[in-house]
Parts: structure tokens; sequence; C-alpha cells
């Protein structure tokens, strides 16, 4: 796990490309502590740069950027290859000659080998820039989960690119804004990929490789797709797809617990972490979990988080979080921000007692609700489908409500699947976002509606749910905080639910299996009944969050209506202190203000 920066200019000096990316990877720093290295090829007007968190072989064989043996291959990696090790053994039945115990180096050979092809056989998560000097060709490369960030800015001089927006503004590259960004903050509480608050600095899609032509200073986009075993095996029978489920998680389990640095398991004490931990725990049996719990009552999950602790043989930290901390570290939460969220505290604090426990790695539970229906959206978007037969009149008088939950109902005056997703995600309608930004209600509606295509089946049923959830939701918010702000204490989250062959196992069953409308997750959770304690399954839905509600409410600045401008804003901050909004939306208020 890393941080990756690089510079292809033919506009530019060689000391002035050399110069802005080491600025880059400097602005990185917390993300890779351990070794920085640059790569130039002057004649080429490339520079790679890279800073390393070494988790696999932690000696200086695995400085990065990294050369084939020839050297006319140079990658700088950020992620973790997790079947490194098959691929290792068939490339040496090739002849392939390795120097290393680095998944990096197994790249490099496989590139050497397979070509682009090789991308479709990684698993893992992982960015990465490929610079092939002989073919004057260099990839970017993004994992097919979209688990790790890439960020470039093309022009027909070149291409800058890097693990986070920051490098950009610290090397003064890109750096004006996007004007839209305000916009769709406000109504997604979070900036959708491919876009972000620069202009013209967009993420390049998962599972797709940017190839960058060195000679005609020109690019191409393409999916490389996943080599599957399973694609038409397509499971109908529930006792097939449990043991499958079974014998797939611990597979996946099993090759991300593969570290040579310090590796344990956040563990909340819901359904998918205490899963995760007993299931990693039987893998490796003196595992470290980590653990927070709250004074206020209805946020502690100290009762289940020990009936799984009881169950385990390694260390079980667990930290106290009060508001004292969180007005403590607020200020050191922001810096260690990206992009705008309204999301992320949680996973900024865990990761900090996590690096403080000494661990350079962990295991979390993200993915499970978004392949197994564990969100309230997978039975309320059916509703979706009788909502959009209703007259446009009726819809555009939805605005006209006081609650927030029948005015978002207005959304769906657009013919668009955003709005659908809006309905069920957003934070503010249309209406409330021109007030707050002092603009026209119809460029705010062409700024969500208007540029952005995306390919959904409107079909309304739980597989449409997956795909919202999956490809916005966990996409632009959950998986980008987790990686931005654990990795602001220098700490690498693995994520096994969304391992590759994990992941087309479970779409390859069948939907009536895979989701049930009364239990979320059955098929999961019956695949594990003999390991998971009955108090875990059976325990109400409560997602990993904190007091926040009463934390801002209190917060000194948070709360101060008079840094907020317009009636309009300073009217919402009044509704929040007396208990009437959300804390998301105030936190989004509060960042447009801090942004301004």
């Amino acid at each position: 796990m890393c941080r990756i920066a690089g510079i292809i200019s033919e506009k530019l000096s060689p000391d002035e490309i050399r110069e802005n990316v080491a600025v880059m990877c400097n602005a990185m720093k917390h993300g890779g502590p351990d070794d920085n290295g640059i790569y130039a090829d002057e004649q080429a007007g490339i520079v790679l740069g890279h800073r390393r968190l070494s988790i696999i072989d932690l000696s200086d064989k695995g400085h990065q950027p990294m050369p084939d043996v020839g050297k006319r291959v140079w990658i700088s990696f950020n992620g973790e290859i997790y079947n490194y090790r098959e691929l290792k053994e068939e490339l040496i039945k090739t002849g392939a000659v390795f120097f290393s115990d680095t998944d990096t180096e197994v790249i490099l050979a496989a590139y050497l080998q397979w070509g682009t092809r090789a991308f479709s056989r990684l698993r893992g998560m992982f960015a990465f820039a490929l610079y092939d000097a002989d073919r004057s060709v260099t990839y970017l490369v993004r994992d097919s989960a979209g688990i790790k960030p890439l960020y470039y800015y093309a022009t027909a001089d070149g291409i800058v690119f890097a693990s986070e927006l920051k490098a950009f503004k610290a090397a003064g590259i890109a750096t004006r804004s996007d004007s839209s960004w305000r916009v769709k903050f406000l109504a997604f509480g979070n900036i959708p990929e491919p876009y972000t608050t620069l202009a013209n600095v967009v993420s390049l899609a998962k599972g797709h490789t940017l190839s960058w032509c060195h000679k005609s200073s020109t690019y191409n986009l393409a999916p490389y797709g996943i080599a599957s075993a399973t694609a038409n095996d397509y499971i109908e029978d529930a006792n097939i797809a449990k043991n499958r489920i079974n014998n797939a998680f611990k597979i996946a389990v099993s090759r991300q617990l593969i570290s040579d640095a310090s590796i344990g398991v956040f563990l909340s004490g819901g359904i998918d972490s205490s899963l995760l931990s007993l299931v990693a725990s039987e893998l490796h049996p003196y595992l470290q979990t980590v653990s927070i719990y709250f004074n206020e009552k209805q946020y502690d999950e100290r009762l289940y988080q020990k009936k799984v602790q009881s169950r385990l043989s390694g260390k079980c930290f667990t930290h106290l979080v009060q508001q004292q901390d969180f007005e403590s570290f607020f200020p050191h939460f922001l810096s260690g921000m990206d992009l705008p969220t309204t999301d992320g505290i949680n996973t900024w604090f865990i990761s900090k007692y996590a690096h403080d426990d000494g661990l350079k790695a962990v295991l979390s539970g993200l993915g499970a609700d978004e392949l197994f229906g564990g969100y309230p959206s997978f039975n309320r978007i059916e509703y979706l489908k009788y909502l959009r037969r209703l007259p446009k009149f009726v819809l555009k008088g939805a605005r006209y409500f006081k609650t927030d939950k029948y005015r978002k109902v207005s959304f769906l005056t657009h013919n668009n699947p955003l709005a659908d997703y809006l309905l069920l995600r957003g934070l503010f309608v249309p209406e409330d976002i021109a007030r707050i930004l002092d603009t026209d209600e119809e460029q705010v509606n062409r700024i969500l509606f208007g540029d952005q295509v995306i390919e959904v089946l409107n079909s309304y049923n739980k597989e449409h749910a997956a795909w919202f959830e999956t490809n916005l939701y966990l996409q632009n918010q959950l998986l980008r905080d987790t990686d931005v702000l654990s990795m602001a204490h220098g700490l690498e989250v693995r994520v096994p639910f969304l391992d590759e062959d994990f992941r087309q196992l479970v779409q390859n069953i069948s939907p009536d299996i895979r989701f049930n409308a009364y239990q979320p997750k059955k098929i999961l959770l019956d695949s594990f009944s003999q390991l998971l304690p009955e108090a875990i399954w059976k325990r109400p839905k409560m997602g990993f969050t904190f007091p926040l509600q009463e934390w801002m409410r209190t917060h000194s600045e948070i709360s101060d209506k008079n840094l907020y401008k317009g009636e309009f804003a300073q009217n919402l901050v009044k509704s929040f202190k007396e208990g009437r909004l959300h804390w998301s939306k105030i936190f989004a208020l509060y960042q447009i203000q801090l942004n301004d």
C-alpha cells in the first residue's frame, strides 16, 4: 500500500518535471511513510514518483519505482496483489527470474509475459503506472472494484496523475476549481466519480486502463475485464450457494491475510465485521482486532463486540471515544480529507487507533451490504416503480411538502437513473441547493442530470438496488473515505468481500437466493450458521456510526450560524440545533463554507 504520482510532459524541462513529482510525493507522505523514490526518463519526458508503506517484503528490495531486470519496464504501484504467489509460481515455470518477494515484481513479470492481458489476471486492490520504454507507452491501471484511487489531468502537452488531489494542489498543477462540485456535493453527500473539486482532474474508472502513447501524446481508455473461471456458472440451488460462499470467502480472507507487517481486523460488532473476525481468526489464530465504543448507549456496541471477542485468541484492542476526542481531533480529520464527504469520521478515528496499536494493515467488512442486500434501499426501491407512474404535476408538487423524505419525490420529475438514486440517498433537493448557493435551480438540475449518463436497467428490483449501492454509494463514499482516511495514518485497509473471485461468485447466484426481503444477508448468514453467534445475526441493524448528531450540535464552530452565509443556511443551522435536521446536512453545509 503506497501513494504514487507521475508526470509525462513535452512542455516542462526534466528538472521541472522531477521537482514537481517530488513535491507531489511529499504531499502524500502520510500514505507512504517508509520510503520514497523517483525514476526519470528524460528523453521520454516521464517521471514516476512513489511513497512506500511497507507491507510485503519489508526489505529494500521493495523500493519503487521498480524496474524489471532488463530495465525495459518500470512501475510505481499502490496496493496489494493477493494472488501474486500463484502467479509467481506460474511465471517461474515460463523462465521468469525474481529478485524479491514483492508482489510488485510479479506485476512486472506478468506484463512481460502476457502483455496487457496480465491486468485481468490480477486479484487485489491496486492503482499503478507502468512505463514500457521499448514500446513508448505508459499504462495507468485501476482495480476492478475501484478500491484504490487514481486521478489524472490530461492535456495536449502531457498527463499528470496521482493517488490524491492534494498532490496536484501542492505542485500547483490544475488548481482551478470545478464550478459544479458544490452542487454535486450538496446533492450526493460526496462528489461522484469521475468528477473532483478540480477542473479537468478526473478519476480513472475502476477496471480500466489508460494507455498514454509517448510518440503521439494521445491516450486511450479501455476496460480490461476480469479473467473468470465461473462466468457461466449460474447458481440456482441454495445449498450449493451456501457451500460456495463459505469456501470462496475463506479463500478471499486467507489471501488477504498475507502480510509481512502487523495485521488485524476492524471489529464493530455488526454482522459483517464479526463474521470477518471469526473467519480470519480461524486462519490466523492470534489475529488482533480493533474496536471503538461510546458512552452514549444507543451507539454503544460493546455487548456484541464482547460476544465475538470471547471467541478470539488474539489481542482485542478497544477504545472509548468521547465528545472531547471528537473536538480535539476534528481539525486533524479535516486536514486528512482529500475530497469533501459527509462520512468518514468513523474511519479516521478507528484507523488512528489501529495505527497507535501497532498495526499497519487491517481487514474491513465493507462490501457485504451491497452484495447481499443489507440496506433499506433494497426493499424501498420497488416503490420507485409505482412513483414513476405518477403524473408529472404530482411529482412536481412534492417539493411543497415540509418533510424531506416526501420532498425528495420531486427528484423523479427528471427521467434519469440518478434521480432514482437521489430519492433513495440524496442529501438536499435542487430547490434547497439553489438557495444555499444563491444560484438558479435550473442550473442545479443541469449540473445534476445534464452531463452524466449512467447505464443501469431500470428494473426497480434488488439487483437494481445493488447496482446503485455498489457503483454510487460504495464507490463514491465508502471506499474513497476508507482509503483516504486510513492512509492519513499510514494504515492499509483490505476488503475481502470485494475480492474479485468472491464478487463474481455472488453475482452468479440467483437473486431469489442472494436477496431476502425479510432477513437481509440471509444467504451469507446461512453460509456461516455454525460460526456466527445468534446474538449477532439477530440484533437490529446499526451502521458503524458515531453520536455525531449530539456532538456536532454542541460543536462551537459547526453550530455557529454566523459562520454560514445567507438566511436560508442560517435557518438550517437553527433547525439542526433544535434537532430537526440530520447532522450530515449541517456537515455538508459546514464544508461548503470552508471551501468557499
